[in-house]
């Protein structure tokens, strides 16, 4: 039901935040939940179950990304959580490089080591070539390479395998954040040449609360895990404690059994689809998507890289003049039943470099925030797309957009300042 008192069919354009369960997902969940129990060290029959369905969990995902046969799988809640595992594992003093351009959770927990970042690129190979330059100059040298796969804003898919031989050659690593590419694009570790990646189930058909850190871990050192808890040791005095080895040292406390599980069956059933295949049905629809956006007057695209080229995921992010971005969210939801996200996307560098603001306008903001304000903040509008996403809700964003654009809302909105979103109130031209 919407604002206006129609009722249309949902349209989910939100897939780059958190995607629904697959059926067979539910399906395998459901199934398993008989048999859930704690697992390891359990002599019941239902823990030896839930133990091997735990444990084979690890071999399908290590499949479905195309790890060699000696990495590790950590289960973990989310790509956040894998990153964070990640470096905390890494010895004290590791260089890392990274980009301006990457989720909030692909840079901040770098900042505990010495980062240095790259330029804003504007092409592949300007970034290949930025990094190449970064490598070859370091001194001392860089020990990790932490990049997106795909970004998460504007949905260029990064030359991966380019930049892990680069890394290489300058004796780095490279850690792929795979939360926005694992889910439309085939991912092949071995084969790419990338050394860790992580992803989160949300993201793929298994909103379940598991994630996955696939790499060698084993081979990192011996520094003492993110979560410190059973589960990770093997003997503990009052003062001392001898840390399990991968993937055990880094999977501290009760895991999430049901949420491994799920993951596996999302695995499972995208393998089965086809990646490949999968891709082309979502390049296909990212390309009508874009190819609407580009006909609603005044609307403003953002991009990373120009060019129709250019390999993107299906993500679009967008602004629309005299709209601000939880303005048009909001009137999308409200009268056209279309679900989309507004703001930053957790990458405020990257916003607010494809918006233009002015490094004063920044420091402003920061100044206001620091001093208790709550001052709206600059952002955009994304649509997403993924595997129930039909040539007709692609048709159906394009079509409200138009009609905000030549028309104006319906409804009149209240923003509420404190939480800084809009709610409708009336219809437009209604009394009082």
């Amino acid at each position: 039901m919407c604002a206006d008192g129609r009722t249309r069919l949902y349209v989910n354009l939100d897939y780059a935040a958190s995607t629904p369960a697959l059926p067979e997902v539910w399906s395998a969940v459901e199934a398993f939940m008989p048999w859930y129990s704690s697992v390891h060290r359990g002599s019941g029959i239902k823990s030896q179950v839930a133990t091997e369905a735990f444990e084979g969990t690890r071999d399908v995902v290590a499949r479905f990304v195309g790890a060699p046969a000696s990495d590790d799988v950590v289960f973990v809640r989310n790509t956040t959580e894998a990153i964070n595992v990640l470096a905390a594992a890494l010895p004290a003093g590791t260089r890392v490089l990274s980009s301006p351009v990457e989720h909030h959770a692909n840079m901040l927990p770098w900042r505990r080591h010495d980062l240095q970042t790259l330029p804003f690129p504007e092409s592949a190979d300007a970034l290949c070539a930025a990094c190449e330059h970064a490598l070859r100059s370091a001194r001392p040298a860089f020990d990790l390479v932490a990049l997106t796969g795909a970004s998460n804003v504007t949905g260029e898919v990064w030359p991966l395998a380019r930049l892990a031989a680069i890394a290489h050659r300058h004796g780095a690593q490279l850690f792929v954040d795979g939360a926005q590419l694992a889910p439309h694009r085939p991912l092949d570790m071995a084969a790419a040449g990338i050394d860790f990646v992580a992803f989160s189930g949300h993201k793929l058909y298994a909103p379940f609360g598991a994630g996955a850190l696939v790499g060698p871990l084993s081979r990192l050192g011996e520094a003492a895990p993110l979560l410190h808890g059973g589960g990770a040791i093997e003997l503990v005095t009052l003062d001392d404690v001898i840390w399990s080895g991968a993937p055990e040292r880094h999977e501290a406390g009760s895991p999430n059994v049901v949420g491994v599980v799920a993951l596996g069956a999302a695995c499972r059933v995208l393998s089965a689809l086809g990646m490949d295949a999968v891709a082309e049905h979502e390049r296909t629809l990212a390309d009508r998507l874009r190819q609407g956006l580009a006909s609603v007057a005044g609307l403003e695209q953002l991009a990373l890289w120009d060019g129709d080229d250019v390999d993107r995921i299906g993500v679009a992010t967008f602004a629309l003049p005299g709209y601000r971005h939880p303005l048009l969210a909001a009137i999308l939801s409200a009268e056209h039943a279309i679900g989309v996200r507004h703001g930053c996307f957790c990458a405020h560098p990257l916003i607010t470099r494809l918006l233009g603001i002015p490094d004063g306008e920044v420091r402003r903001l920061r100044a206001e925030l620091l001093a208790g304000g709550t001052p709206p903040l600059p952002g955009a509008v994304r649509a997403s797309l993924g595997l129930g996403t039909t040539e007709a809700d692609v048709d159906r964003l394009t079509a409200a957009l138009d009609d905000i654009a030549r028309h104006g809302p319906a409804m009149r909105y209240d923003h509420l300042t404190e939480r800084d979103e809009y709610l409708p109130v009336r219809r437009r031209g209604s009394p009082g």
